[in-house]
């Protein structure tokens, strides 16, 4: 048997150690809160974000809000814990919405910094244990070093600024955001302000995204969501932001402005 050099030996090791440097920068610089700002080099719609928490190289929590479509169920995923495995320069989280779904999500890591990082991203989720969606994709998640979920709580009144949302009507109207993931939605009916009757009306804050969901009460009511972005709470004013996408694919971006009520 041929002796093996020991400058073979070295390089091996060298090659070993650097890996594993390499491994261990990629679960410190993972730390942290991300949202999806890009897809496909293309911004990200509001109401397709996700927000990731990294607490440890272990263990995530992922926030969104996604509608129902094709082969995939609507999801309300309010900082939902999450499995997370890093290797060979990849992080998979592995999550469970509910206990019919589950949902891998891998990102091949192009390039990380402070403030931002590139993956290539394989997104799958099976139900019942059977794949029902997959869709690959490169994603820049920037990172979050706000957290409006303390700030958005008590009632505010407000309305759009800027090109309406779908449920605007132009008036002003009330939000009244509770501890418990619960709002109240107030609107004026004969000049008083009037308490809407919801079956339920539900939100979460994650870092700088706000979701929220609502369903009026009787019979064959539709249930309603809306995404924002908040863009600041100060002196008692915020401002949301949203890029919203019209019915024929062109983009814009819609502002709310609000006031805290004393």
């Amino acid at each position: 048997m041929k002796k093996v050099s020991l400058a073979i030996v070295l390089a091996i090791v060298a090659l070993l150690c650097a890996s594993c440097k390499k491994e261990n920068n990629l679960e410190q610089q993972i730390i942290g809160k991300w949202i999806i700002a890009d897809m496909n080099g293309n911004p990200e719609l509001t109401n397709k974000k996700q927000v990731f928490t990294f607490i440890s190289p272990t263990k995530a929590s992922v926030s969104t809000s996604m509608s129902a479509k094709p082969g995939m169920p609507s999801l309300w995923m309010d900082h939902l814990e999450t499995e997370v495995v890093i290797s060979d320069g990849k992080v998979t989280l592995t999550s469970h919405p509910n206990e019919n779904t589950t949902i891998m999500d891998e990102n091949a890591i192009v390039s990380i910094n402070d403030n931002e990082f590139i993956s290539n991203r394989k997104l799958t989720m099976y139900r019942d244990g059977e794949v029902s969606f997959t869709t690959d994709m490169t994603i820049r998640f920037v990172k979050v070093t706000v957290d409006y979920s303390q700030a958005i709580l008590g009632l505010w009144e407000g309305r759009s600024t800027g090109e309406h949302s779908e449920f605007d009507d132009g008036e002003n109207h009330r939000w009244e955001y509770l501890a418990d993931g619960n709002f109240r939605y107030y609107h004026k009916v004969d000049g008083e302000w009037q308490l809407s009757d919801d079956a339920y009306a539900n939100y979460f804050v994650d870092g700088n995204l706000l979701c929220t969901r609502w369903k009026n009460n009787g019979e064959n009511q539709e249930e309603h969501r809306e995404w924002w972005e908040i863009a600041s709470i100060e002196n008692n004013l915020m401002y949301w932001t949203a890029l919203r996408q019209n019915a024929d694919g062109s983009t814009y971006t819609a502002t709310f402005s609000m006031n805290k009520m004393q």
